[in-house]
């Protein structure tokens, strides 16, 4: 007797089992597909631009368009490192990446730390101004911004090009959002050990912050090297411009030349592309693990 009730649950076990598992390979293929057609759509016109940089003018100008590499690689780059003076540009932005990354990380935590650990009298009130700016971008404020970079003579120099970028609102935000939850314990204890506020900052917060503060830096590194705008008003020279504008000056309207403005194209894009790959174990460490 007590064989018919197994006999009759296993050939119903089975079936559910095989369903569960069909339906998680599908799910898997389903993500995977949609990571791929992803991945295209983002990808192929970075493809394409390395593909034009490698062409001459005939084959960009032919229809249908070739999407292979050509054999004109070389050459297209040395005219665009030559005629845009891509040498120059590139350590320029890089200059002005650098700089405005680390300057918003250290206002920013600076910042953060105040909020959070110093009572003073309209504390959130000052936080809600600072966050309010997120609202006005540079180019809302550029006019009154290059008043006063003019007026101090700022103009043409690096400090122009990087002072008025490093406040953060965002970066603020974050500090302060990571900072308060970090327990108030271990301010407690660096009282009791006689740590003033900055002995506490560097020897506790900041080695605690590494991974956001890795975080941070790749995007605020990419945000500095692609400013267009502020460095096209306050550059009047071409040994002060930046890699971005350099690509503007190879596109003549009259005969433009693409593979030569693609080749600019691909060496201002390097950069970036090399700092997130070699940052990202602490890029992705820092948004994983930040509790914002």
């Amino acid at each position: 007797m007590s064989v018919f009730p197994r006999a009759a649950t296993r050939p119903m076990i089975q079936p559910r089992a095989a369903r569960a598992r069909l339906k998680q390979r599908l799910g898997r293929l389903a993500a995977h597909l949609l990571l791929l057609v992803s991945i295209g759509i983002i990808a192929f016109p970075v493809y394409y631009v390395f593909v034009l940089s490698t062409q001459s003018m005939e084959e960009v100008v032919v229809r249908p368009t070739i999407l292979r590499p050509s054999t004109h690689l070389v050459a297209n780059y040395i005219t665009a490192w030559s005629q845009a003076g891509m040498g120059r540009k590139l350590l320029n932005s890089l200059v002005v990446a650098i700089t405005v990354a680390v300057g918003k990380i250290v206002i920013s935590l600076l910042s953060a730390f105040a909020i959070v650990y110093f009572r003073f009298a309209l504390r959130k009130v000052v936080f809600w101004l600072i966050f309010i700016t997120l609202m006005l971008p540079v180019e809302v404020r550029i006019v009154a911004t290059y008043q006063v970079v003019s007026d101090l003579g700022w103009l043409n120099s690096y400090v122009g090009l990087t002072v008025p970028l490093m406040a953060s609102a965002t970066a603020t935000f974050l500090f302060r959002q990571f900072l308060q939850t970090v327990p108030g314990e271990l301010a407690e204890a660096a009282q009791l050990d006689g740590a003033g506020p900055m002995r506490f900052l560097w020897s506790i917060l900041l080695p605690l912050s590494w991974t956001n503060i890795a975080a941070l830096f790749v995007v605020l590194f990419v945000y500095g090297w692609n400013q267009y705008l502020w460095p096209l008003m306050i550059t009047h020279t071409e040994e002060m411009q930046v890699a971005v504008i350099g690509i503007k000056q190879l596109v003549n309207p009259e005969l433009p030349q693409w593979n030569i403005t693609m080749a600019a194209a691909m060496m201002t894009l390097l950069p970036p592309v090399l700092v997130i790959l070699v940052m990202q174990r602490w890029f992705v460490k820092g948004l994983i693990e930040s509790e914002k």
